[in-house]
């Protein structure tokens, strides 16, 4: 029979919070797989844990994911962690979990700390809906196109920053988004654990009296669906009925649903519309 895949989440700061299910997984496993073997084996020798160790990690994700699943597939139970955290969470377990999937290997996930979620509890913002966008992309394109899409999310968004990219990427989140409420999480579950709910404008202006140090969550307020609606309203009223049944048409709607979808955005009745469409329509004849 093959291995199983345990996923242990391991402290991000807080020694303490390494639970007893996860020591004994540690302890028992036959090869535990570590982003960094360096940073996991002062884990380990505090723990007193002799577990035979191997990295995993961002630049070689996928050859040693076939590696490691040979091992399973001969009967080893492999342990997977991260320097900090759930594995799997902005990480490179992801690709691991997918290929023993694919391969049939059972994979099991030993819950723990994560600082995304961490971070949200402490934020003060929305918990009921969030959505995580890790780190930014560096690549320009790709950072604006994310920022785009976040313009209208209106769920809380969980970010990570590194110190030194901290005050760049405020700067563009208050450009692209406009100045939202925001929460500063640092060195979580730490002694010096950090939290500092304020605005976008208001965390640059500390980034100004202090430099950045440590790693960042930062959990920002979504977007307001009502000024959504009324900015939308009133881009809807910028063009004329036509031009609005013509954005939907193209998208493959039918003309009974594109009038349904054009009278919603207008807050008109569908007969204003089919009105609207016979006026111009009569307009075009007599041209």
């Amino acid at each position: 029979m093959s291995g199983i895949l345990y996923l242990c989440a391991t402290p991000i700061g807080n020694l303490g919070d390494m639970s007893p299910r996860i020591l004994e997984t540690l302890q028992q496993a036959d090869l535990i797989a570590a982003e960094d073997t360096r940073n996991s084996r002062k884990l380990m020798t505090h723990f007193d844990i002799h577990t035979p160790m191997t990295s995993y990690h961002e630049y070689n994700k996928v050859e040693k994911a076939a590696v490691l699943i040979g091992k399973l597939r001969e009967g080893q139970n492999i342990a997977l962690i991260t320097d900090a955290g759930t594995p799997a969470i902005s990480d490179p377990g992801e690709v691991l979990v997918r290929m023993c999937m694919e391969a049939g290997i059972t994979v099991t996930s030993l819950p723990g700390p994560c600082a995304c979620i961490t971070a949200l509890t402490l934020s003060g913002l929305s918990t009921r809906r969030f959505c995580f966008e890790a780190f930014l992309p560096p690549e320009k394109k790709e950072r604006g196109e994310i920022l785009e899409e976040l313009k209208t999310e209106t769920r809380t968004i969980i970010l990570y920053e590194a110190p030194h990219r901290l005050k760049q990427t405020l700067g563009e989140l208050f450009s692209a988004l406009g100045d939202r409420k925001i929460t500063l999480c640092r060195e979580l579950t730490k002694r010096f654990e950090t939290i500092v709910p304020t605005t976008l404008s208001g965390a640059l202006a500390l980034t100004e009296e202090e430099e950045p140090r440590g790693e960042y969550v930062l959990v920002l307020e979504g977007a307001d669906r009502k000024v959504l609606q009324r900015e939308e309203q009133a881009e809807w009223e910028t063009m004329s009925i036509p031009e609005h049944m013509e954005i939907y048409l193209q998208q493959g709607m039918d003309r009974k649903e594109a009038m349904k979808a054009v009278a919603k955005d207008r807050g008109l009745g569908k007969r204003d519309i089919y009105k609207a469409l016979l006026e111009a329509g009569e307009a075009e004849d007599e041209a």
